[in-house]
């Protein structure tokens, strides 16, 4: 059974090879802009569904995902350049923060759908450290301007939920789902 993974992410990909031994990335080409006034959890649900649905006429196993930071209902999107990253690095010091991953997997007229949320608190940055970590190549790709897998780890105070799903594919829930599906996985 071929199982597609609708994503262009290093991460995802690396964290889904952990449980299933063959699979191909296709990334989806879709408008990944929020609907005015949509609350960040609906947001990221229909960039999932969004993104495997891109690929409907695959008789494969789909695996849309997608990762959102969102701090006092607000999501904080992929930095647009070093003033905006600095901002929202600001605005998460010494706070906590929601990160949410959505997961839709599809084959035919099956469809299943998960959204994991996880809290993380960082500690107090100062404007050297942000600084210092925007000279870095990790910020600028990732949701909120950070990769907790890498240096920000360092800005982690504590984490409330699932560590794979703040990287970008929580793996407790997406073996699951493969299980249901009857997907063969690793082990």
């Amino acid at each position: 059974m071929e199982v597609v993974l609708a994503s262009a992410s290093p991460r995802r990909s690396e964290l889904l090879g952990l449980l299933v031994p063959e699979f191909r990335c296709a990334p989806s080409t879709i408008d990944e802009a929020a609907r005015e006034q949509e609350p960040p959890l609906a947001y990221v649900q229909r960039m999932a569904i969004e993104k495997a649905a891109a690929h409907s006429a695959c008789e494969a196993i789909v695996i849309g995902a997608d990762t959102i930071v969102e701090h006092d209902t607000m999501i904080l999107g992929k930095p647009l350049d070093r003033d905006h990253a600095f901002a929202t690095l600001r605005r998460l010091s010494g706070r906590a923060h929601w990160v949410h991953t959505a997961i839709a997997m599809m084959q035919g007229d099956r469809r299943l759908e998960r959204c994991v949320s996880t809290e993380v608190s960082f500690v107090p940055l100062t404007d050297a450290m942000i600084a210092a970590y925007l000279d870095t190549d990790e910020p600028w790709d990732k949701a909120g301007s950070y990769a907790i897998q890498g240096l920000a780890g360092s800005f982690v105070k504590k984490i409330n939920g699932s560590y794979s799903s703040v990287v970008g594919l929580p793996l407790a829930e997406t073996r699951e789902m493969l299980t249901a599906l009857g997907v063969k996985l690793h082990w």
